[in-house]
């Protein structure tokens, strides 16, 4: 219930958080809890979503990622090759600036977001192709996100950490969590288990609250978000759909594949954008961009995978012949279906 109907959750959460003053009655003595979630709190929210993703990765996700690692490597370079310059790009041409256009480059610049995991399968998807791109991509993420801000980010930029910083930062609160998680549960079968019931519920929390309390320290500045960087966000969200599926078909890669790629390129950890934003530049407005984006991608992606779901992917004679797995077989209907 709560992953296939996040986006219905994650309105409902931010809502609340945003008319919390309206409800000062009902709760009279209570402090605001969104307001009172600091950014030292974030970090342990964004520590714990990634140990739970980590306990829900396949014992043989490495394995599999490492078989297939042209199409995973090729997906990658796709995703942090094209979202930070899209973001680039579009934020000049709508004439953001300040705290809109760095926002918009963080969004940009993360790895791609679990819920494509989610989608990919509700859309016909190639899941574990999806899965060996989050995980490569969030696993290169202390790497590739500091460098990538230092290249797009303009030099005038005031931030409240160094690179360096950044990384290690992105080391222990993300990479850090996923080994610890994944390790846990093969050595513990047991955890293992309770990891697949649970995981994605703690994981999916998590980032639920995340977005909310951005919502609620920020109530009064939401209104006055302007439609050009409501209009840049959805460009960069479409843009980054569209650089998913022409990868996928310049790597030939099957339907199901390019599902994959092009719901992982698409959706951005806004979570973890939200929080590196509160981070590297407190008390500023950076960090709206990817709570905005969380709704937007959702929504987006939401679609595509159920326009994608009632298009039956059936197997090529090819595939069969050179025994591909089913999932990763493409469709004889159409080359152009997707």
């Amino acid at each position: 219930m709560l992953q296939r109907y996040l986006l219905a959750w994650l309105i409902l959460s931010s809502t609340i958080s945003y008319v919390w003053p309206l409800l000062r009655g009902w709760f009279a003595g209570i402090p605001d809890p969104f307001v009172a979630t600091n950014a030292g709190m974030i970090s342990w929210l964004i520590g714990i979503t990634m140990f739970a993703i980590g306990m829900m990765l396949p014992r043989d996700e490495v394995r599999q990622a490492i078989q297939r690692w042209p199409a995973v490597l090729g997906g990658t370079v796709v995703q942090f090759g094209t979202m930070p310059l899209l973001a680039f790009s579009i934020g000049k041409l709508m004439g953001l600036s300040g705290d809109a256009f760095v926002g918009l480059i963080l969004v940009g610049c993360v790895p791609g977001a679990m819920a494509s995991n989610v989608l990919t399968m509700n859309a016909r998807g190639n899941i574990s192709y999806s899965v060996s791109l989050t995980t490569t991509a969030t696993l290169l993420s202390p790497l590739a996100v500091p460098l990538l801000l230092g290249l797009v980010l303009p030099t005038s930029t005031p931030v409240s950490l160094s690179m360096t910083a950044v990384s290690i930062k992105l080391f222990l609160t993300v990479v850090g969590p996923v080994v610890a998680g994944h390790m846990l549960s093969r050595v513990m079968p047991n955890w293992e288990h309770r990891a697949a019931r649970y995981g994605g519920v703690v994981a999916n929390l998590a980032i639920l609250w995340i977005i909310a309390v951005v919502v609620g320290q920020n109530r009064d500045r939401i209104g006055q978000v302007q439609l050009p960087m409501l209009t840049a966000l959805l460009l960069v969200n479409v843009g980054g759909f569209a650089a998913g599926l022409l990868g996928g078909r310049a790597m030939q890669l099957p339907i199901p594949m390019r599902r994959a790629l092009t719901l992982e390129v698409g959706m951005q950890n806004a979570g973890l954008g939200t929080w590196l934003a509160m981070s590297l530049f407190p008390n500023t407005t950076v960090a709206i961009a990817p709570a905005i984006y969380t709704f937007g991608c959702m929504l987006t992606g939401t679609l595509l995978a159920n326009v994608w779901s009632r298009i039956t992917v059936a197997p090529r004679i090819a595939d069969i012949a050179e025994g591909a797995p089913e999932d990763d077989r493409a469709t004889s209907v159409s080359p152009t279906d997707d």
